[in-house]
């Protein structure tokens, strides 16, 4: 069976133990996700998303497709996740949504953030295509946010080849999701024909997983816990080393106590990107920005406060991931930290 069946439901029942909460819906990809948290907050024409610009675009380009208007926020420059206290001085009547983006798979300061959306009542949409596994103050991340989004996609901890899931706190939310994901038809109430749907009461998409790609995530699983450990053995070396080596010129970002990474990405800030990267890759060792700042493509032109973001302007201009990922043995790790320890004895 390839289109979505038991598999799909298995996968699901899997995840929702993963990630602590009992309300998950697999989709198509993580954009998807994204699209379909925006549907169930009902943004929609006339509405302002408050979002992040320091991300892929996935995460801001289903907003353009809701007809909202986005609101760029700012992020701290030290860890490179939104500032709840930009967030705050740009909420306003017609902000519908808040999408927060756990960078590297680090999570946000979900409480404030909550805080501020709940009050104005808005939703706080959680882009965690970085950061499964990732915990915030001891609760595992898509069983914290209104809305969390994963990736499933071909370089994720988890992949499905391609794929991505939804985690909604109201069932009301979660009932409807259900519902949207396959252009709105109740596929689990008795038909008398079982190629003719009843009647359809909402519009949907076709954002479904199929039962080939939630085996692929089952089998995943199984190797997550592993994975994830390898990740956050590779950055707590890399942290090490850093402080050990006395390194200037190259600076870890600055989490929180109260957070668990996922370490999808190992960021440091460093003083001359160009220089870095020119060093590093000449060196054998790749790097990369991963993610540029979406505020400077022509097609977010109409998006508000775009001149205002030092946060910003300060993450964008010095940020650069190393290779953190399992794959990266401890031979290759050592390696990679000498390159980088040259650099910094070069720069002085």
């Amino acid at each position: 069976f390839i289109g979505q069946g038991a598999k799909v439901e298995q996968f699901e029942k899997e995840l929702a133990d993963e990630l602590g909460t009992p309300r998950v819906l697999t989709v198509n990809s993580g954009t998807s996700a994204i699209h379909l948290a925006l549907r169930l907050a009902n943004v929609g024409q006339g509405h302002t998303v408050i979002c992040s610009p320091m991300t892929c675009t996935a995460s801001n380009m289903p907003v353009l497709e809701r007809g909202a208007k986005i609101v760029w926020a700012d992020i701290n420059p030290h860890d490179g996740n939104i500032d709840p206290e930009s967030v705050a001085r740009l909420i306003t009547r017609k902000t519908k949504a808040i999408i927060c983006v756990d960078w590297g798979g680090y999570p946000c300061d979900l409480d404030s953030l909550l805080s501020l959306s709940e009050a104005r009542g808005i939703s706080l949409i959680e882009d965690a295509a970085h950061a499964l596994g990732a915990m915030y103050k001891g609760a595992r991340v898509g069983s914290v946010s209104h809305f969390t989004t994963f990736s499933f996609q071909a370089i994720k901890h988890l992949t499905c080849v391609d794929g991505g899931a939804l985690a909604c706190q109201d069932p009301r939310d979660y009932r409807r999701g259900k519902l949207l994901r396959w252009y709105g038809i109740d596929r689990e109430t008795p038909r008398k024909d079982a190629r003719c749907e009843d009647d359809i009461a909402e519009f949907g998409y076709k954002f479904h997983m199929n039962d080939v790609s939630a085996t692929i995530g089952i089998e995943g699983l199984k190797g997550l816990r592993e994975c994830l450990d390898t990740h956050r053995s590779n950055a707590f070396y890399y942290n090490c080393e850093i402080a050990d080596r006395g390194l200037r010129h190259v600076k870890p970002l600055n989490y929180r106590d109260n957070s668990i990474s996922s370490h999808w990405l190992y960021t440091v800030l460093v003083d001359d990107r160009p220089s870095f990267v020119e060093w590093m890759v000449s060196h054998g060792v790749n790097v990369s920005r991963v993610h540029a700042r979406n505020d400077k493509h022509t097609c977010f032109r109409d998006a508000g406060n775009r001149n205002n973001l030092p946060g910003v302007d300060e993450f964008d201009a010095h940020q650069v991931s190393i290779p953190v990922g399992w794959w990266v043995t401890q031979d290759e790790r050592e390696a990679i930290m000498d390159v980088m320890g040259a650099w910094d004895r070069v720069c002085r």
